[in-house]
């Protein structure tokens, strides 16, 4: 898919919208714009200092890196197919053109994945005698420009905050330093990483793991198992949920950016460089659809590492390390996405009471006592260890948190929150009985009863008919369109049909599905979160809407930025993607409705 822009508009940076395309080997990731400015690097890990800022710094031309090409009229940017290579070709007026290559290495090398927290840039001739500039003006401290620059015999090295940073190029350093416009007659490669010595000829290493990155992503896409329809989608988005798997913990982070507001003109400015507990569900069923084992697998261990290595309550959201620091500060250097600040470093979130997170933990663990394809499966010990958790699920199953939608303000007993305290019971009796532990079944399946009465009696309203956002409420809540998702009422159950109709019908805003929409801390939503979309889809399909729920994958489908991608957010009235991006929750919902909502690879030659 190539997107076409001219250089004049680019230059304003993010008033463009959404436009990015990520990069990254599951150690590192950069957001790079259709004129392949590198606009968004954290350095050296996911939720580390951006070096490159440009995404969130306003109006200020700082914390980027790019190439400029004189006279220049138009762009097209687009991925190497089925990779995380993109590929960007700028052309001049007069006809001449460059190709610029990026990507971040990832490919076995010695008998273990190679990924250096490094990123690598091929510029090369295409056609005529172009003219470019190349521009590097990295920031430090969250905002702040470097402070020195020394350039050595084949490399320039910036410094001014914790981690140096180091560009390697066979490229002439005063061009650089001076950013001077200089004809391309050859091509020129830069290598932007640590401040490390580079000891081999930077165009061959970077020709070299160019080829093996790619070999990489597209045999990492032939052992997908994709639906029929919507293959390239699913790939696309596979790869995006991939990149925000952070390899060396097993975590995945929600999103790979912070501060880009849900709506314009709002502070609700999120950092979501962490990995949040309740996102297992979603992640671990969508890497489970496309047998993608092994980064299920070391999700689960993340988890589970958390649930067993704690003696205090579970926080919804934790470091990529578990245990790093997650406060929340103003970065007061940064400007903000379109100048709209504030830009939030760190997430309060972990400080709330989300009384979900039990049940989160636990149905992801519930994968290992199930999935025989996994090399350690759940046992008996393990179960134990997460019994805790389900004692703390049936303590806080009625008490008031702040949600899913992680309220600021404000407390209740939310539907959701219940019925994930009641799944953390319903998994520990099946468990329990796949055990052969009959006792410990009986138990928790008594909980289990208990709450799932309990749960349907109060969350049901008569005034609204429909199943409301908290027991005993009467606002309604997309969240309550995963009930049947989660086991807790089947989706042909005359109560949820009707929420679903309600729902349809109230939450609906032309044509998208908001989260809610009374007013919150922050006021009245203005944009819808994606995901709502993806759960209505997939309710529609499982209640024998199935025609319908097609229909809105495929204008969803639509509605994702020139490289594939969505945003947490999209603007009912103007279509223009809002939120951090990519964003796990959505890019998993591609996938799991994609499954649902597809035709079976029998049907692949039968008529429509």
């Amino acid at each position: 898919m190539a997107a076409k822009t001219d250089r004049a508009s680019a230059d304003k940076g993010p008033e463009r919208g959404l436009e990015y395309a990520v990069i990254g080997n599951c150690r590192i990731a950069a957001l790079v714009d259709r004129n392949a400015r590198i606009s968004w690097w954290c350095f050296p890990r996911f939720d580390s200092d951006p070096v490159f800022s440009r995404l969130i710094a306003g109006d200020e031309e700082k914390g980027f890196a790019d190439v400029v090409l004189e006279n220049q009229v138009s762009a097209q940017s687009s991925y190497m197919r089925n990779t995380a290579v993109l590929e960007t070709v700028l052309t001049a007026q007069d006809g001449s053109s460059v190709r610029i290559i990026d990507f971040a290495p990832r490919f076995a090398r010695f008998e273990r994945v190679f990924n250096p927290p490094q990123l690598y840039r091929r510029i090369e001739h295409v056609s005529g005698v172009p003219r470019v500039r190349i521009r590097i003006r990295p920031t430090f401290n969250y905002g702040e420009p470097f402070t020195s620059r020394v350039a050595g015999s084949n490399h320039i090295r910036y410094a001014g905050g914790a981690e140096a940073l180091r560009v390697t190029t066979d490229a002439a350093l005063s061009y650089i330093v001076q950013e001077t416009p200089f004809a391309l007659i050859r091509p020129v490669h830069l290598v932007i990483g640590p401040d490390e010595p580079f000891e081999a000829s930077v165009s061959t290493v970077t020709q070299e793991f160019i080829q093996r990155t790619r070999d990489y992503w597209m045999n990492w896409v032939r052992s997908l198992a994709v639906p029929l329809e919507f293959q390239a989608d699913v790939i696309r988005a596979a790869i995006s949920l991939k990149l925000c798997n952070y390899e060396e913990t097993g975590a995945i982070i929600a999103a790979h950016t912070t501060s880009i507001p849900e709506a314009p003109g709002t502070s609700r400015n999120w950092d979501y460089r962490f990995c949040w507990l309740r996102d297992a569900f979603f992640v671990i069923k969508a890497l489970n659809r496309l047998g993608a084992t092994q980064t299920m697998e070391d999700y689960i261990h993340y988890i589970t590492n958390i649930a067993i290595e704690t003696d205090r309550p579970l926080k919804p959201v934790y470091s990529i390390v578990p245990g790093d620091d997650t406060e929340e500060y103003i970065a007061s250097k940064l400007a903000g996405f379109r100048g709209h600040g504030p830009v939030r470093i760190g997430n309060q979130a972990a400080e709330q009471l989300q009384h979900d997170a039990y049940g989160s933990v636990i149905l992801g663990a519930a994968q290992m006592f199930i999935d025989e394809r996994l090399p350690v499966m759940g046992d008996a010990a393990l179960f134990r260890l997460l019994e805790p958790l389900g004692m703390q699920a049936v303590r806080f199953a009625f008490e008031p948190d702040a949600g899913l939608w992680e309220y600021r303000g404000r407390q209740s007993v939310h539907t959701h929150s219940a019925t994930m305290c009641w799944v953390a019971c319903d998994r520990l009796w099946r468990i329990a009985a796949k055990l052969g532990l009959a006792d410990r079944a009986a138990f928790w399946r008594d909980h289990s009863e208990r709450l799932r009465k309990r749960i349907l009696e109060e969350a049901w309203n008569d005034k609204l008919g429909c199943i409301a956002g908290t027991l005993g409420g009467s606002e309604l809540d997309a969240s309550v369109l995963l009930l049947p998702e989660l086991g807790l009422m089947n989706a042909r159950d005359p109560r949820f049909i009707k929420t679903c109709d309600v729902i349809g019908r109230e939450l609906n805003r032309n044509g998208f599905i908001m989260r809610y929409t009374a007013e919150d801390d922050f006021g009245a939503p203005e944009t819808a979160f994606l995901v709502c979309q993806f759960w209505y889809m997939d309710a529609l399909s499982e209640i024998g809407r199935r025609n319908e729920a097609r229909d809105l994958l495929a204008d969803l489908l639509a509605r994702r930025n020139s490289f594939g991608l969505l945003s947490e957010d999209i603007h009912p009235t103007t279509g223009e993607l809002w939120g951090n991006i990519p964003q796990t929750y959505t890019m998993a919902g591609i996938i799991n409705s994609a499954r649902i909502i597809s035709r079976s690879w029998q049907e692949a030659w039968s008529p429509e």
